[in-house]
């Protein structure tokens, strides 16, 4: 996700190479993104009083954090999943600016979907300082903290829902008798395509469903075993689970 930021800022206009710097402690990993990202200065430790954004997985926080403190970071991004501002806050000198977000996978081809909330000493420009950064890659809702354990059961692992429904349709297309290489691009255009509809449209999704649904038809028979098997209560179980292990890891 770091690495997916860091070329979504380039190409997007929001800095020059050069005026952005990596944080990698591993030497074969500071080659690696000085590769991928020319100009780019990349070291073992952070730049003094600049801006920050912690891109690292949530059980090294910690360990980042006296680094940072040390070079008197000016503000905070953290796309930590589950560690809380305030556990970030406590790291930090007194009144450094924090902003949690939740972006998902997407933000890799530069459609993400993040959320953003501000810690206790964030202001309103340190929201847009953290929007902007993640609007390099795809879109940014503001919400409460509160909020950012249902984003993460919504649409920080919602992408891995969609792929799941990827290998169950391109499964089923093969047992219907199709071969796997052509059961495989229909899914992938046909979610493709649905998705693009659905964004573009701006149509209500029930109201699109309803659109392809033919009263006796096809789609009415399939759309008719989902319902037998509680569809929408199974993704509302889906995304209850995720969300509530959101909010234990925070704890």
């Amino acid at each position: 996700m770091g690495e997916a930021l860091l070329v979504g800022l380039v190409s997007n206009g929001w800095a020059e190479s050069g005026e952005l710097h990596v944080v990698e402690p591993y030497k074969a990993r500071q080659q690696a993104v000085s590769a991928a990202s020319p100009g780019v200065s990349v070291s073992g430790r952070p730049v003094y009083r600049t801006d920050a954004v912690i891109a690292v997985k949530p059980d090294v926080v910690a360990d980042v954090l006296p680094a940072l403190a040390a070079a008197g970071v000016s503000r905070v991004l953290s796309i930590a999943a589950g560690v809380r501002t305030d556990a970030i806050e406590a790291g930090l000198p007194p009144g450094t600016p924090v902003v949690r977000a939740m972006p998902n996978t997407p933000a890799l081809v530069g459609r993400g979907a993040a959320a953003i909330a501000a810690g206790s000493a964030a202001s309103g420009d340190d929201l847009n300082w953290a929007r902007g950064i993640l609007e390099a890659v795809g879109t940014v809702a503001v919400v409460s903290e509160d909020d950012l354990d249902a984003v993460t059961g919504l649409s920080g692992s919602g992408p891995a829902y969609l792929f799941r429904l990827a290998e169950a349709l391109r499964a089923a297309g093969t047992a219907q008798g199709l071969d796997p290489a052509t059961a495989d691009a229909l899914t992938r255009q046909t979610l493709l395509g649905a998705a693009t509809l659905l964004a573009s449209s701006g149509e209500d999704p029930g109201r699109l469903r309803e659109n392809v649904t033919s009263k006796g038809g096809t789609t009415a028979a399939g759309l008719s075993v989902m319902d037998s098997a509680d569809f929408m209560g199974l993704i509302d179980r889906v995304v209850d689970a995720a969300t509530r292990r959101s909010r234990e890891l925070g704890q």
